[in-house]
């Protein structure tokens, strides 16, 4: 397997969603370093993977900080694939999409009957499912604080004792959390255990939002890869153009799910162009009549003097407003002789 190849696979690795079942197959084993394949040009992400390579194996915990959709698991899987761990179990569990009163059960685990509806023989948490491996603690800020009391414990002493269980069992593990909320105001608000949070933080990464990456090209191409294998696709120099406009508040969740769709839309062309992008997405990032003035008035408005802006202001708004001098004197805030006499 050549480099170029090497590295479309690993990205295809990481594209796995979880659930799928193709996730976690052992045709990782085959892969090199998932977390050099996260460098597609970005100086930012590459000196995150960087700092992350020196700490791989030394019993160091990990704290990602991003936005959402910013590859936070992603991240965490290429580290836990990349670490001595590999061969051990990849173990996620959200803090945040689990309510309060399960969270517990699910991460501890639990005895026979230990509560109702409890199942026979019990279950083991997700603590001792990720012995010998990597337990992934994705929107760590959203636990509750009674069970961050617990989780320190387990952190300290090295054992685990399941839900209505008095035997405590030694559990290998090693922590990678994510949040994207600041927890040092969480802290300073009550809301989070600064014990916890420096044992958690043995080193923080921050990943960069997506409209930040100078790689865009690149991560765009890398989504098509894995997304259409057998049919080839680009993306057109409007598309791109369009894209790096645009906020992209969803990240890599929003761009894998906006590309899915186009190339549903474009079906058999090689190219994905502006009219196969979803209604939403143009919604969001055409611009409306007023900001278009705003920017005409911007251009045509450079390096003029004072007196030229004023005239040349005034005739494009009221242009904009069809010749309507009231309407263009409202918005403006100035009288309508004002702009008669500018005109005349």
């Amino acid at each position: 397997m050549n480099r170029r190849d090497e590295i479309e696979s690993n990205w295809q690795l990481l594209s796995m969603r979880p659930g799928r079942p193709d996730a976690g197959k052992p045709m990782l084993a085959r892969a090199t370093s998932l977390l050099r394949s996260l460098d597609t040009g970005d100086s930012r992400m590459a000196q995150a993977i960087d700092k992350v390579g020196k700490v791989l194996g030394h019993d160091i915990p990990i704290l990602i900080f991003g936005e959402t959709g910013t590859g936070k698991e992603w991240f965490a899987r290429a580290i836990h694939h990349d670490s001595p761990r590999r061969d051990g179990q990849f173990v996620a569990i959200n803090c945040a999409s689990i309510p309060d009163t399960l969270i517990e059960s699910e991460l501890f685990g639990y005895e026979d009957g230990a509560f109702t509806g409890a199942r026979r023989k019990g279950k083991p948490g997700k603590l001792l499912q990720a012995d010998g491996g990597t337990l992934f603690l994705d929107e760590i800020g959203d636990m509750p604080l009674h069970l961050q009391a617990r989780l320190l414990r387990v952190l300290q002493d090295r054992v685990v004792t399941p839900l209505g269980g008095l035997k405590a069992v030694p559990v290998d593990i090693a922590i990678i959390c994510a949040t994207n909320r600041n927890l040092r105001e969480m802290i300073a608000a009550g809301g989070f255990r600064d014990d916890l949070y420096y044992r958690l933080n043995g080193m923080l990464i921050k990943l960069p939002a997506l409209r930040e990456r100078s790689d865009l090209e690149a991560v765009v191409a890398r989504i098509l890869a894995a997304e259409s294998p057998s049919h080839p696709v680009d993306v057109s120099a409007d598309v791109m153009r369009l894209f790096k406009q645009y906020r992209w508040p969803g990240n890599f969740r929003q761009l894998t799910n906006l590309l899915r769709t186009a190339l549903v839309l474009a079906g058999k062309e090689r190219a994905i162009r502006v009219e196969h992008l979803p209604d939403d997405f143009m919604d969001d990032i055409v611009p409306t009549d007023e900001s278009r003035l705003l920017a005409r008035i911007d251009q045509l408005t450079a390096g003029r003097k004072l007196d030229e802006l004023n005239t040349t202001v005034i005739r494009e708004t009221l242009q904009y407003h069809q010749g309507n001098v009231s309407a263009t004197a409202r918005a403006l805030g100035v009288s309508r002789n004002t702009i008669y006499r500018k005109i005349q």
